[in-house]
């Protein structure tokens, strides 16, 4: 059993998934167009809809972080609900990631130690997602 955050996006799911696969240094991501998916007349799609990420999938310290564009018709709201937490011993892991989601971001509280971590960041990315990243004992 696992508890696995999932990440919707307006149009740009593809480019933020290759965006955390970089930072993270992970393999491709694993991906699923709406087209790809088995036809639903219930729910007819046009070509620019068909081009959308239904499901998009990365592997980051053993914790699959999913993620999907939301199609035409549902809304997304993106603000400040979320945020994905990244846990461990690494400081340099920490500093690269840290410095990765810099890259368009914005930074909420810069690298520091704190009372529960030897190392606490918190960045807002360019797609707006907040990440937390804790150097743990």
């Amino acid at each position: 059993m696992s508890v696995n955050p999932y990440l919707n996006f307006q149009g740009n799911c593809r480019e933020a998934v290759e965006f955390y696969a970089k930072v993270f240094g992970t393999a491709p991501p694993r991906v699923t167009t709406f087209g790809e998916a088995p036809p639903n007349l219930a729910f007819p799609m046009d070509e620019a809809t068909k081009s959308l990420i239904m499901h998009a999938e990365i592997d980051v310290m053993g914790t699959a972080l999913m993620f999907s564009d939301v199609p035409p018709g549902m809304s997304l709201v993106v603000g400040n609900n979320l945020s994905v937490t990244i846990q461990t011993k690494d400081a340099q892991d920490i500093r690269r990631w840290f410095n990765g989601m810099k890259d368009g971001g914005k930074v909420m509280m810069d690298l520091a130690p704190q009372p529960w971590a030897k190392l606490y960041g918190f960045v807002t990315d360019k797609f707006g997602v907040g990440w937390q990243f804790n150097q743990t004992e």
